[in-house]
């Protein structure tokens, strides 16, 4: 009986240490889609959450605390019940926590308007790294190694790296794959300058080393350091902050640029609402020259 119980025991810990990398909270938004049947709707809303939270992506060993906290919201355009057919829209949000705080900084904040795949109630959804399935799989697995990618960038200087090499695996798979129609859109090279591959190919490319290299140096030695002292890390932020000026002057319409603003924009603009006047001022300027768009985020900035 002792030895039944030490080995359930050690059987609980493996759970325990063992826990997948994400905590996704999955919703389908079936909204605009006629009818009173929504169950094949449920059905995937729980077959996504079960893939995406149940799965093992990697060989790293996480904690339940470690998981990296995520959403997932995919809205429903249009469905066509006669081939499975599901045309959609994908917003997905990752955080990161900050050291001795209870603040989750946001790490990806992005939308995909070409989250379209087959499905039919209760397929299995199944990868295989080296093998194109199903454009549903290749998706849902394309944005975990993303956030895994840039919650790995943000804790170690191109730690993102070998999971971002999985994103370019997946986006040459599905080049390679017999797609039709809508399910290609977002895997074409200079499709769309935001698109999958353009994303990917910004992340790999040498050329954009010093974005990723901002991505570790705004969230380890900014956001990381502000419980010892928040003038040192705001200023360590503002030194560094550059980077994506020189980086949008050089080439305009960088997916990468446009992906860490859309994540930061909020809280660069309450980080710095506090800073110096000087920090104020070069902040302020930078994010207009690259983002002018957001003029009244980064106007709070220096009101």
């Amino acid at each position: 009986m002792n030895r039944k119980i030490v080995i359930a025991l050690l059987l609980l810990l493996g759970t325990a240490i063992s826990a997948q990398e994400l905590a996704c909270r999955v919703t389908i938004n079936s909204d605009q889609i006629q009818g009173s049947n929504k169950q094949i709707f449920n059905t995937l809303q729980t077959a996504i959450s079960e893939f995406v939270n149940n799965r093992r992506f990697t060989n790293q060993t996480v904690t339940q605390q470690e998981r990296i906290e995520t959403s997932m919201l995919i809205v429903v355009n249009s469905y066509d019940a006669s081939n499975n057919y599901f045309s959609c829209e994908m917003t997905l949000q990752a955080r990161r926590p900050i050291f001795e705080t209870t603040y989750t900084s946001p790490l990806l904040n992005l939308k995909d308007n070409n989250f379209n795949f087959q499905y039919a109630e209760f397929d299995q959804l199944e990868f295989q790294p080296n093998t194109f399935t199903s454009n549903l799989t290749a998706l849902l697995t394309y944005y975990v190694y993303l956030v895994l990618g840039f919650d790995a960038d943000s804790f170690a200087p191109m730690g993102g790296t070998p999971y971002f090499q999985q994103c370019e695996n997946i986006v040459t798979n599905a080049q390679s794959a017999s797609l039709e129609g809508g399910e290609m859109k977002g895997w074409k090279a200079f499709e769309d300058h935001k698109n999958r591959y353009a994303v990917t190919n910004n992340l790999m490319d040498d050329a954009f080393k010093s974005l990723r290299m901002f991505i570790y140096q705004y969230h380890r030695l900014g956001l990381d350091m502000m419980p010892a002292n928040v003038a040192n890390a705001r200023a360590t932020i503002a030194d560094n902050i550059e980077v994506l000026r020189k980086v949008y002057r050089a080439r305009p319409q960088t997916a990468l640029v446009a992906l860490i603003l859309d994540a930061k924009a909020d809280e660069l603009a309450d980080i710095f609402a506090q800073g110096t006047a000087q920090e104020k001022q070069k902040v302020h300027q930078i994010l207009m020259d690259v983002d002018p768009t957001r003029n009244n985020t980064y106007d709070r900035i220096i009101n």
